[in-house]
């Protein structure tokens, strides 16, 4: 039997985009990328966008991370420059320092000076802080008070993925994709396979049953088998990396893929994970910065190369941005009013259930 999709507004709409930007992405645990990100110096930073809004997150003296708005508490100036992407990462050093009147904070954000004012509430006047939480190496912020915790927000994932080590995990990669498409059509993309055959002729020569019967049996929990021989997301299936230490007979061997709300898919391999945070800018446009991540034994080996697994996922993301583009030039048309999900396609009816449920908040 086949389900409905979203409506068309969903996709497409400004006014949808708007609303989606408090109830969606302000209200949930929204990741931001990886804690090593973010330099292990005390007073280390890095300026993040969330849809209009400008944070900063800083690592403090006592080497945890935290999230401010990137603004003096005085007259509301930028501490970091939003408009200059080269100091979208620094250091600040002891002290974060205000370029108007040098009002100086601490690494944890309390107010530490205000220069010729003697009558000031210190207390209540330091920076303002947002929720920041840190899981398996991921960091995520939350703008708005939510009774909520991180955890119970991913929920049966973390229990999924436990035997990876995704804490000590560095980034080996990273490549950047812009792609014209809504950020739930990347999603919707992400949670099926039915697609896989028509797109991905080497991902299914890698797992054949990704095209069997236009993959309607698939065990995401055990993961998935690839081809004989094959053990791992690399264009041969093999690799020189070691694989992780800890996993099971079929994590050692099966690929497992999993999407946290609302913004971030990994895809685990025994030795590697690709990890894909969205970055949605508008109703048709989304950044994808894709990550990959390896033991740090593996990086520090002088003939370190990541472009096994690199390479041959970059062919797949290729595949995956541009059919979705033409999804949302499809979905752009006046005629459009809903699409249909097939029954291979029911872990996006998931994703439909979620937004619903976001968007009906008050």
């Amino acid at each position: 039997m086949l389900e409905k999709s979203l409506n068309r507004a969903a996709y497409v709409d400004e006014e949808n985009w708007a609303i989606e930007k408090h109830k969606v992405f302000a209200s949930n645990w929204f990741c931001i990328g990886r804690h090593d990100e973010v330099g292990s110096t005390s007073g280390s930073y890095k300026l993040v966008d969330l849809q209009g809004e400008q944070v900063l997150v800083v690592r403090g003296a006592d080497s945890s991370l935290r999230a401010f708005v990137n603004m003096c508490r005085h007259r509301g100036t930028e501490l970091v420059d939003s408009t200059n992407t080269s100091a979208s990462v620094g250091c600040f050093g002891a002290l974060i320092r205000c370029p108007y009147h040098n009002w100086t904070y601490n690494t944890d954000g309390s107010l530490r000076g205000a220069p010729h004012l003697a009558d000031i509430d210190y207390e209540s006047s330091g920076l303002l802080q947002l929720g920041l939480e840190v899981w398996g190496g991921f960091v995520f912020i939350r703008q708005h008070d939510g009774e909520e915790s991180l955890l119970d927000s991913i929920g049966e994932i973390s229990t999924r993925v436990s035997n990876y080590p995704l804490s000590e995990l560095v980034i080996g990669r990273t490549i950047t994709y812009e792609v014209a498409a809504n950020w739930k059509v990347l999603e919707e993309n992400y949670n099926e396979c039915y697609h896989c055959g028509p797109v991905h002729p080497e991902l299914c020569d890698l797992v054949p049953s990704f095209r069997a019967g236009g993959a309607s049996d698939l065990n995401w929990d055990d993961g998935v088998a690839h081809r004989e021989g094959a053990y791992t997301f690399t264009s041969s299936g093999t690799t020189s990396r070691k694989p992780f230490a800890g996993l099971s007979d079929a994590e050692l061997v099966n690929h497992k893929g999993e999407l946290v709300y609302p913004n971030l898919f990994l895809s685990l391999s025994c030795d590697h994970v690709a990890s894909f945070v969205l970055w949605p800018k508008g109703p048709a446009h989304t950044t994808i910065v894709c990550n990959f991540l390896f033991h740090p034994s593996e990086v520090a080996k002088p003939d370190f190369d990541p472009s096994d697994a690199a390479d041959f996922w970059d062919v797949v993301n290729l595949q995956d941005w541009a059919i979705c583009e033409r999804v949302q030039r499809g979905m752009m048309s006046k005629f459009f009013t809903q699409g249909l999900f097939a029954p291979m396609e029911t872990p996006s009816l998931d994703i439909r259930e979620w937004w619903k449920k976001q968007m009906d908040k008050k």
